[in-house]
């Protein structure tokens, strides 16, 4: 793992997400922490999609707003807002799912210097109700 100036700057860098199809960087926005996708197994839809031309780049084509739904997959920025919380965790932060096109609560937990878990969902009173997925560092 890189040397980081201090324990908040510690996810920094990019992540595997569980599948493996897709890079996300982790980086500051300002004084918070944000994710975008850097990397796609798949950046162009296959042969036979029904949800882009084949060969054309991926789109937001599930976001619910309907002006967002030409914005590529590839560079788009999906985890915002996350702060420090202190022992390894930072919350406070939004996942956007291009899959679904819907926004959670989200909160990431960084288990081992190269495993980090991600969870989104619904806050109800202090937990969260959602997915998890553990994500791994880019080597």
């Amino acid at each position: 793992m890189p040397a980081f100036a201090s324990e908040e700057d510690a996810i920094l860098g990019k992540w595997w997400n569980k599948e493996k199809d897709a890079q996300v960087d982790l980086h500051k926005c300002g004084a918070k922490i944000c994710g975008k996708i850097v990397w796609l197994k798949e950046p162009v839809y296959p042969a036979g999609s029904t949800e882009g031309t084949p060969g054309s780049p991926k789109v937001d084509v599930h976001n619910k707003d309907e002006s967002l739904r030409t914005r590529p997959i590839m560079g788009l920025l999906f985890l915002t807002g996350f702060s420090y919380e202190g022992e390894q965790v930072w919350a406070g932060g939004r996942v956007y799912d291009p899959k679904g096109g819907k926004t959670y609560d989200g909160r990431l937990t960084l288990r081992t210097a190269d495993t980090l878990d991600l969870k989104g969902g619904y806050k109800v009173g202090f937990m969260m109700i959602g997915k998890e997925s553990t994500w791994t560092r880019v080597k």
